[in-house]
């Protein structure tokens, strides 16, 4: 589900929860109540991040990957989630998704071509971002990191363990005009 759509959801159920209550919000003009009602739709949004940030955050602590010996350069989440996480090693992208079953996809580093990011205007709102990752990874070559927060300081992270792992295995880049 997209941010806009739990938005307009938790919008729609603010304005059930007035009604059922019975306050009487006839001396707050209209466009004050839609202020209210969508600052209150926003924090709720913050607040349920935070508070699934605080549950998985036991998980951050470890700085290796034990699975596979590597340094851990980033750990995240999309907003919102419970059900996808990120890990950028030294190596790798991992994206593991599944509450209760779990699938895994790794995306090498020295397989990307290109990273991009972008932000609609709800994300900005929110200081989220989508990191796009192209490559040369027959089975996906293009993986979305999808609602990350502070994505410029994820896309940099990205960008800079990729160029690593690239000097690492000794890869260069060639562009043709």
């Amino acid at each position: 589900m997209t941010i806009d759509k739990i938005r307009t959801q938790i919008i729609a159920s603010v304005w059930q929860a007035i009604a059922q209550s019975k306050v009487d919000l006839s001396s707050v003009p209209d466009d004050q109540q839609e202020k209210m009602v969508k600052k209150i739709a926003e924090n709720v949004m913050l607040t349920m991040d935070e508070i699934l940030d605080a549950e998985v955050e036991g998980e951050k602590a470890a700085q290796v990957d034990t699975e596979y010996d590597e340094p851990i350069l980033w750990k995240g989440r999309p907003f919102l989630s419970i059900v996808e996480d990120y890990l950028i090693t030294s190596e790798r992208v991992k994206i593991v998704t599944g509450f209760i079953s779990r699938h895994i996809e790794n995306f090498e580093l020295i397989r990307v071509q290109d990273i991009d990011y972008k932000q609609g205007i709800t994300e900005r709102m929110f200081g989220l971002g989508d990191i796009i990752i192209h490559g040369h990874d027959p089975s996906d070559p293009k993986v979305v990191l999808r609602n990350i927060r502070h994505p410029e300081d994820v896309y940099e992270v990205l960008r800079k363990a990729w160029l690593d792992a690239r000097k690492r295995h000794g890869l260069q880049f060639r562009e043709f005009m």
